[in-house]
């Protein structure tokens, strides 16, 4: 993980929200097709328990993406992640709608993204985070960089580090 700017560190004690796109940072961005035009896409399971483990210490997750999936909410349902927007245009919108519903900062919110459509609103929040094999723009808007590429581990090593920043990891992992 890189760590851009000199308190990015820091500021992951203080995420109370992490947003995700999907393409390209809960997937590996493929997306499969069917002869029936049924679209299936792969979810890395460490990811997912990530995600989970944050959630269980109070950690709030949501998703916003620019595509419309059923195999997203499938995943989001089984996660139990509670803030799913899908098929919007305008994702700073959809950011200003969560900081009225949660009542969360923007300065405590953190946003993971991969490509174009997510500059406006890495712009917006307290911690940009790119995956590894980001756009080279994104790369260089976001304040963290993650070793793993999307889709295969990236979202998990992004959760660990806030769980360790926040000293909650070892009280999470006791549950094991």
């Amino acid at each position: 993980m890189i760590f851009k700017v000199p308190d990015a560190k820091t500021r992951l004690k203080h995420v109370r929200l992490l947003l995700l796109d999907v393409d390209g940072v809960m997937t590996d961005g493929t997306i499969i097709y069917d002869d029936n035009n049924i679209q299936t896409q792969t979810f890395h399971v460490r990811d997912g328990l990530g995600i989970r483990l944050l959630m269980l210490a109070g950690i709030e997750v949501g998703v916003i993406t620019g595509r419309k999936s059923e195999a997203l909410h499938h995943r989001c349902k089984n996660l139990h992640i509670g803030y799913i927007y899908d098929n919007v245009k305008n994702k700073v919108e959809i950011l200003h709608e969560i900081i009225a519903k949660t009542g969360i900062n923007a300065d405590d919110i953190a946003y993971m993204g991969d490509d174009l459509p997510d500059i406006s609103i890495m712009k917006e929040v307290g911690i940009p985070i790119a995956v590894a094999n980001a756009h080279e723009i994104i790369i260089e808007i976001s304040h963290i960089v993650t070793s793993a590429k999307g889709g295969a581990g990236a979202i998990r090593e992004i959760c660990e580090a806030i769980l360790k920043a926040q000293m909650l990891w070892d009280s999470v992992i006791e549950r094991f």
